[in-house]
């Protein structure tokens, strides 16, 4: 593999971004340091309570309509082709930005890729509220971080201006959506293409 400088911009909230993190893991395989993970909100006007579910928000007419009872189950059977188990009838959107905070802090431990993983699958599986601290720190304690590192960093501002320099980032470089990658300052490409044309692009 060449050195190639890999930026992933990902949603926790973004089911296709689960998608994409597992094709992303197997296209890297073998290659650690390989990608930057970035932070991109879809919705940071979010508030951090619970409100109705991810599959009841698209089937609003505003959104899928009649059609979204096909696209989630698209969505799901592409996601259990990957082992990924998305109950959007379970997930609930709520604000990510403390989410994003949590991978930064994992990051700084080299952990990133492990606790990614634990708060899509605590959030996409699990229908676990990601915005909740208590939740956040029980995640990041299981994917190997230290509590009092988890608990001083979601108590204080720690990695916010990371999170925002990560989006602001992602404007500049044309990224409007998620999963999307960004290699060697290339004009994005989707995360979530398959493994063979994910590891071709990155290699």
């Amino acid at each position: 593999m060449n050195n190639s400088h890999v930026n992933y911009y990902a949603d926790v909230l973004c089911p296709w971004c689960y998608i994409g993190h597992r094709r992303l893991r197997a296209a890297t395989a073998g290659r650690p340091g390989s990608v930057h993970r970035r932070a991109f909100e879809l919705a940071p006007a979010l508030s951090r309570e619970p409100g109705t579910t991810a599959a009841e928000q698209m089937a609003d007419a505003s959104w899928w309509g009649r059609n979204a009872e096909a696209r989630i189950a698209e969505i799901r059977a592409t996601g259990a082709s990957e082992g990924v188990e998305l109950n959007l009838h379970l997930a609930r959107p709520v604000n990510s930005f403390d989410a994003h905070r949590l991978v930064k802090l994992a990051a700084a431990h080299d952990r990133d890729d492990e606790v990614l993983e634990a708060v899509l699958f605590g959030y996409h599986t699990e229908g676990r509220n990601i915005a909740d601290h208590a939740v956040l720190e029980d995640i990041g304690v299981a994917a190997g971080l230290e509590r009092r590192d988890v608990r001083s960093t979601l108590a204080g501002s720690a990695f916010g201006a990371d999170v925002r320099a990560d989006e602001r980032a992602a404007r500049s470089s044309g990224v409007t959506g998620v999963p999307s990658l960004v290699i060697d300052g290339a004009p994005p490409v989707s995360g979530v293409l398959p493994v063979d044309a994910l590891a071709d692009l990155i290699a």
